[in-house]
């Protein structure tokens, strides 16, 4: 089943172009099916990038599936018009009575500053409380899951002495877990950060188990009990071309940046890179929205 978006949102006609399947309003109002109720938290500085990026994934479930944007309400986003902005986003205060079935955190490009120092740090957190009141389950990616396992545990971020940056091979670690069914015992996963998890107090926190990791990159799919929060440190959704794009950014800004780990066929940045990662992301999400979704979620909101 499709996912449920407005005609007028860019990534409907980028989608469509790729055989996605999507459904617009007009049609999702005739057919007699309650859809799951997505969140997508978009914290990421090129909103219609992150937002295509994440609809392909989630739109090639069995599952219908309505998804609504939300945003920070104080942020001004300097790479997101306003125009589209206001046309398909609503803010925390909009939805305080509604429930959802489940929501999607992005990362955000804030992760070398405390979280304290982060502008929208108190709404954030509010965010996180509406959720656990009100949504089935939530999946944090990147800097999302640092900072929600510091609201939530208290496990601060490690600085890194230099960036993440590249693809990386990660393990299956806990067998027969439904969040992997389907997905390879090894996998790729992009990762591009600054920062990490405290490996140390994710092992001796009880209520949090380790799904997947990465010699590399560290733990990768971190869950809570019943999947109420889902935590991935990297960037399954990421396009073929995302890390090419940001490293080939930050050499023409004259930032000390070195080329993505695994990533350019024979380690030549003029090459296209290959995507080696769609597979178990697809999976990965697929599964989140049948068995931590779909199947744990009541049918009345």
């Amino acid at each position: 089943m499709p996912v449920l978006v407005k005609e007028t949102l860019p990534a409907y006609k980028t989608l469509k172009g790729e055989g996605i399947f999507i459904m617009g309003e007009k049609r999702a109002t005739s057919q007699d099916i309650r859809p799951l109720e997505i969140l997508l938290l978009n914290l990421m500085p090129l909103k219609e990038v992150t937002e295509t990026q994440l609809i392909r994934y989630i739109s090639n479930s069995i599952i219908q599936v309505n998804i609504t944007f939300l945003k920070i309400k104080d942020h001004v986003s300097k790479n997101t018009s306003p125009l589209h902005l206001n046309e398909f986003y609503t803010d925390i205060d909009s939805i305080k009575k509604k429930k959802y079935d489940g929501l999607i955190i992005t990362g955000a490009p804030v992760e070398q500053m405390d979280f304290s120092q982060v502008s929208y740090w108190e709404e954030y957190k509010e965010i996180l409380e509406y959720a656990e009141k009100n949504i089935t389950s939530t999946i944090h990616i990147c800097w999302a899951a640092m900072a929600s396992l510091y609201h939530k545990y208290g496990h601060d971020k490690v600085e890194y002495e230099k960036k993440l940056f590249g693809v990386f091979k990660h393990s299956i670690i806990k067998e027969n877990e439904p969040l992997l069914t389907g997905i390879d015992e090894e996998f790729l996963v992009p990762h591009s950060r600054h920062s990490g998890i405290d490996e140390s107090a994710i092992i001796n926190n009880k209520s949090l188990k380790v799904l997947a990791n990465s010699e590399s990159a560290g733990s990768y799919l971190i869950v809570e009990e019943g999947y109420k929060n889902i935590y991935i440190t990297g960037h399954s959704e990421y396009d073929y071309n995302t890390l090419d794009i940001e490293y080939k950014r930050d050499l023409k800004e004259g930032k000390s940046i070195e080329m993505p780990q695994n990533y350019y066929p024979d380690d030549n940045a003029d090459l296209k890179p290959l995507n080696r990662w769609r597979s178990s992301g697809n999976t990965l999400f697929n599964n989140w929205l049948n068995y931590c979704v779909y199947q744990i979620t009541d049918y009345e909101l």
